[in-house]
């Protein structure tokens, strides 16, 4: 194999980023730099990408799809949702804020929790044919716990996760420069372009795999098989 080649094509693949800074646009966001550095590197291979800055929306709180239903006035997550469904790749990127993640990544980890139990065409959870990724900025730590909250929530609700699927930067502990700050050294380091380049190829080529498979198979998690007495194999030790 040429190694100076991607070893696929990846431009019917779709991406959606949200970044769950404070911070509404236009201002600038540190972690939209950041998004920025994997999202080219998915649109030079034909990849669709998409930002989502879920502070610009009326999101409403709640684990339901449509918190309309549930008392609210207003909520802006259905017509965001549809982004999810048409993506291959999902990244939850967002800002450290007193050591975790920012209360903007926690709603949309809710609201994507609402859907969990829905189905798939093929009977599965929702999001089994979806892969997920992970971005953090700051300066204060926790990038690792942020992202371990993050993708360990991908994963519960059907998410696939590649290896090394987070990335991020902080700068000195306390008052200091933000990663797009003159000076900061965000953009210029290795260690977090390092880590955010393989953290894009890994999603890019898992969710080729994926698609190319036509997903995860479906025997043994099959919810409504579950339901109906297809027990998959298992069997109670305590009973054998």
């Amino acid at each position: 194999m040429d190694e100076s080649q991607p070893p696929a094509d990846y431009s019917d693949l779709k991406a959606v980023y949200f970044n769950g800074t404070l911070k509404r646009s236009p201002e600038k966001s540190n972690t939209e730099g950041l998004i920025t550095v994997s999202r080219l590197i998915m649109e030079k291979q034909g990849v669709a990408t998409q930002v989502i800055r879920t502070v610009d929306h009326d999101i409403a709180s709640g684990v339901y799809p449509d918190m309309r239903d549930h008392g609210w006035a207003t909520d802006a997550w259905p017509e965001l949702y549809p982004a999810v469904k048409e993506a291959d790749i999902v990244v939850v990127a967002g800002p450290i804020w007193l050591g975790d993640n920012s209360s903007q990544t926690k709603k949309l980890i809710e609201r994507l929790y609402a859907h969990s139990g829905e189905l798939n065409g093929k009977g599965q959870w929702a999001f089994y044919p979806k892969v997920g990724g992970c971005l953090i900025t700051g300066n204060e730590d926790g990038i690792k716990h942020c992202s371990m909250n993050v993708l360990y929530s991908l994963q519960h609700i059907g998410f696939t996760i590649p290896p090394q699927a987070d990335a991020g930067w902080i700068g000195p502990v306390g008052p200091g420069p933000s990663y797009l700050d003159e000076g900061s050294g965000g953009p210029e380091s290795d260690f977090t372009n390092r880590n955010t380049t393989f953290m894009t190829w890994n999603l890019l080529h898992l969710a080729r795999t994926l698609k190319d498979a036509g997903g995860i198979p479906a025997y043994g998690n099959l919810p409504e098989e579950w339901k109906a007495g297809t027990k998959f194999g298992f069997e109670n030790p305590e009973y054998r």
